[in-house]
């Protein structure tokens, strides 16, 4: 059993005796890894995604961080090859980094049950963009299950486990923020285990995608899909809400919930599957009322689909792609109601920690007026007051890529100002591969990295990474080395400083890196401070414990 030193395991905090828990979508989806025999979980941190594996870990389940998701999906359709069932997690911007093996993987014959856990985040409240992954189950070629509470999260995990074992295809269980974070009560009970043990069968056809056994495995999975939508149709996956039938309304996921509560009355079709759709009985169900809308959050892939079908349902205003949907936003939609929004009252902005050891970097790097090419973390947060000091921000591990283009191009005098700035997790997920264009491809004018080294993923709650010498569950493992990984890679200069206690010292060898004309990697290194807390209770506890 794997469980955070000085914490109570979950099962035992929150399991009573009528097997009822209340739970949020992350962690009823955890429950029904552990009680389905799910042999590992594997993910890269991300809201809302990341208390999936760090309760899988905590109720008995062997979890654990990769580097990244395309790594976290490898590792899972590896396990699956052998046989057992791997549960693969990520935030929606993680499946843009999985796709690479996810499209491949789909037409391969997954021994095991294989399980990609994608969380979506309509609205932004924590992401860098609002993608909606319903697209990747459609480009992939996998069936996709959107449960719409902790109770459809714990139950569709199992069945996604026996459809990907039954049809040997990975499957994509989508979340919202808003089923991951909510809580409601589910009911735990003894649930479908593998159909074999572990084990290794060679199968080189269905396995090694070269273009003559890829041929044959597309044309199989055509088929497959063929199969699950055929099946869909009369499962459980499709219920009809009973109401009054002068209008319909269409549904999947969280939508189904504000859409029942808006309209009470109204006959509702929900849909538990969005890929592929069960079409027949969503056609059937047009015919059944006088006026059919498609009620979704996101992109409108559900009723684009309807009507390519040439099933006659409405949409919702395009006003209404953007953001969470809620009751009275649904309300609005069947009403038509294209009025303003009531603007929402303005929250207090995020920003860095008081004593963050980041600051002291942001106040230099505006004090030299550099152009500063940012990444994804708690320092993204320095393009906020009083820094404003970051001037572009794109994906996980973009800076040094985006830093290097900028000097490439730029005159001499602003090329010499560009700085690549990134986290030591996101350095480890992502920019390792720009640091080896940096020393492959170097701009004339040299180009400074600033790695903010705070020894965690600090944005999305302390987790840990390849830096840090822990496992998830706090385990001590090998360390990477990140100075000696740049030295490798050809990059001499490469120096080590406490930036927040040497903030004089830190400016002067920025300025030195910046007018050298030659590559550098700085390194900003100093412990977050909540994280350096948390270590050292995980430490106390672990000494107190009996032998």
């Amino acid at each position: 059993m794997s469980n955070y030193a000085g914490r109570i395991p979950r099962e035992s905090m929150i399991m009573k005796r009528s097997g009822k828990l209340l739970v949020n979508g992350d962690e009823a989806v955890a429950y029904a890894a552990l009680h389905c025999g799910v042999k590992l979980g594997t993910g890269y941190p991300g809201t809302p995604s990341t208390e999936i594996l760090e309760t899988f870990a905590e109720i008995g389940g062997q979890a654990q961080w990769a580097p990244n998701e395309k790594v976290a999906l490898e590792v899972g359709i590896g396990a699956a090859f052998g046989r057992a069932r791997a549960l693969v997690t990520m935030k929606h911007v993680g499946v843009n980094v999985a796709a690479d093996p996810l499209f491949t993987a789909a037409e391969t014959d997954i021994a095991g049950g294989l399980v990609i856990v994608a969380c979506d985040d309509p609205g932004m409240a924590s992401s860098q963009n609002e993608q909606d992954s319903r697209h990747y189950a459609k480009a992939a070629g996998v069936p996709m299950l959107e449960p719409a509470d902790s109770q459809e999260a714990y139950d569709y995990t199992a069945l996604a486990f026996e459809m990907s074992e039954r049809w040997h295809i990975p499957v994509i269980l989508r979340l919202t923020t808003r089923i991951s974070h909510s809580k409601s009560i589910i009911i735990t009970r003894k649930l479908g285990q593998p159909q074999a043990a572990p084990g290794y069968e060679r199968n080189v056809r269905e396995r090694v995608m070269i273009p003559a056994y890829a041929r044959p495995a597309h044309q199989k999975q055509v088929q497959k899909l063929k199969e699950i939508r055929e099946w869909s149709e009369t499962s459980s996956f499709v219920q009809v809400l009973d109401g009054e039938a002068g209008t319909g309304l269409i549904a999947s996921g969280i939508s189904a919930m504000h859409a029942r509560e808006a309209m009470p009355k109204t006959r509702m079709l929900k849909l538990g599957i969005s890929y592929p759709l069960p079409l027949k009985a969503i056609r059937s169900f047009a015919a059944s009322v006088k006026r059919c809308l498609v009620i979704e959050e996101g992109d409108p892939i559900l009723f684009e689909a309807c009507r390519a079908a040439g099933i006659p349902v409405e949409g919702k205003p395009e006003k209404y792609i953007f953001g969470e949907l809620s009751v009275e936003r649904v309300r609005r939609i069947i009403s038509g109601d294209m009025s303003p929004e009531p603007v929402a009252a303005k929250g207090k902005p995020p920003q860095l920690c008081p004593g963050c050891p980041h600051r002291a970097a942001f106040e230099t790097l505006r004090k030299l007026d550099c152009i500063v090419s940012g990444d994804i973390g708690c320092y993204t947060l320095g393009v906020l007051a009083p820094f404003e000091s970051m001037d572009t921000c794109v994906c996980m591990g973009a800076s040094i890529g985006i830093g290097l283009g900028l000097r490439h191009v730029l005159p001499d005098a602003q090329a010499r100002k560009v700085v690549s700035v990134i986290g030591d997790s996101t350095f480890v997920h992502s920019g390792i591969t720009g640091v080896v264009e940096m020393a492959y491809n170097p701009p004339p004018t040299g180009h400074v990295v600033l790695i903010l080294d705070n020894g965690t993923t600090a944005m999305t709650g302390l987790q840990e990474h390849p830096g840090t010498g822990r496992q998830l569950d706090g385990a001590t493992t090998n360390t990477l080395d990140i100075v000696a990984l740049c030295k490798s890679i050809g990059i001499e200069n490469v120096v080590v400083i406490d930036a927040q206690q040497n903030q004089a010292e830190f400016e002067t060898l920025l300025q030195q890196a910046l007018a050298s004309g030659k590559l550098w990697i700085i390194v900003a290194r100093k412990p977050c401070i909540l994280a350096f807390k948390r270590q050292r209770e995980r430490e106390k506890a672990l000494a107190a414990k009996p032998n």
